[in-house]
């Protein structure tokens, strides 16, 4: 189904531990203004209504099978909106050697529940970062893993689902 009006406003909302989740809604949001539609980003906890926006995409860092707390919330408070609009979901967090994910620790069952019932467009999952900045359990990872796994985020991925947001929002038109 394609968006029927010329330009959507989009909210990017997203929970972010220590700042990748951020840097994947950011881009998420320029891409979608790269597509000729308004697109904010804003952390999922300072966003107290969703008037005025057009669609929502929700991104959350999961740890230990779990979104933070924020998204969990903004998910809960905003449901009667997202059940209203379009909207789509994604996680960050794989990191380390792929062959060794596990596909149950990537999206916490409960919550991709709740927001399929709520009428979600898609929900995927994109790699995150481990960064030694992160404290001393975040340097022990990162010392611990190769570099090359270290930063799981694949940029031209999340571009490209962007994108297909965009697409499905429909031609943007003045």
């Amino acid at each position: 189904m394609r968006f029927s009006a010329p330009m959507a406003n989009l909210l990017v909302a997203y929970a972010s531990k220590h700042g990748s989740t951020t840097e994947i809604a950011d881009a998420v949001a320029e891409a979608l203004r790269d597509a000729g539609h308004t697109a904010v980003s804003f952390e999922a906890g300072s966003v107290k209504s969703l008037d005025g926006y057009d669609a929502v995409v929700l991104g959350s860092a999961v740890y230990i099978k779990r979104w933070r707390g924020d998204a969990k919330h903004f998910l809960r408070a905003h449901s009667k909106e997202l059940a209203q609009m379009p909207f789509w979901v994604f996680s960050s967090g794989p990191t380390g050697d792929p062959k060794d994910d596990d596909p149950e620790w990537l999206e916490p069952p409960k919550i991709m529940a709740r927001a399929e019932e709520l009428g979600v467009r898609e929900h995927v999952v994109f790699g995150g970062r481990v960064s030694p900045d992160g404290g001393p359990m975040m340097r022990s990872m990162a010392e611990g893993m190769p570099e090359e796994f270290r930063d799981r985020r694949d940029w031209d991925e999340i571009r490209r689902w962007a994108a297909s947001i965009a697409a499905e929002l429909g031609p943007v038109t003045d």
